[in-house]
């Protein structure tokens, strides 16, 4: 299939565009130019352009990521960051933006979450849904601590 060439200024254009349509990190942005042959120079001026504008902002990108992945993904801090990591953000903005998320917002929907997944394990000892239910909040992504410490004698 043969790729269709565009000019540096429609490039530029989709890039804006692709920025535009949702909050984007820098890996995604150069990820996305890998479809264009670019020579390093044209990518580094569009990036700049793009961080100029402000169409890229890393800090606006972790912050929308990780209120979307808590608010209506219901991932816990463990999961988001290292999806964050995935995407080249860095430990110390990880941390500067996990106060889009609410210590009390945290806890109740660590305790929702695990309410509502206890209450679905029948026909189990006590103890195998208290281990079963710990064991799926871990995998959602929230730290063993925190579980314990909201249901350490549930």
């Amino acid at each position: 299939m043969e790729k269709k060439s565009f000019t540096f200024d429609e490039i530029k254009l989709k890039l804006v565009n692709y920025c535009v349509y949702q909050d984007r990190c820098h890996a995604e942005v150069e990820q996305k130019m890998r479809e264009f042959l670019l020579i390093d120079e044209a990518k580094e001026e569009i990036m700049l352009y793009l961080m100029k504008e402000n169409y890229l902002n890393e800090e606006r990108f972790a912050r929308s990521y990780i209120r979307g992945k808590f608010y209506i993904k219901h991932w816990g801090k463990t999961k988001i960051k290292i999806h964050l990591k995935q995407k080249q953000i860095s430990d110390k903005l990880i941390s500067i933006c996990f106060d889009e998320i609410h210590e009390d917002d945290y806890e109740k929907t660590i305790r929702k979450i695990y309410q509502d997944y206890y209450d679905k394990q029948s026909g189990l000892k006590e103890y195998q849904r208290k281990a079963k239910t710990i064991k799926y909040l871990i995998s959602r992504g929230f730290e063993y601590e925190k579980i314990i410490d909201n249901f350490g004698n549930a």
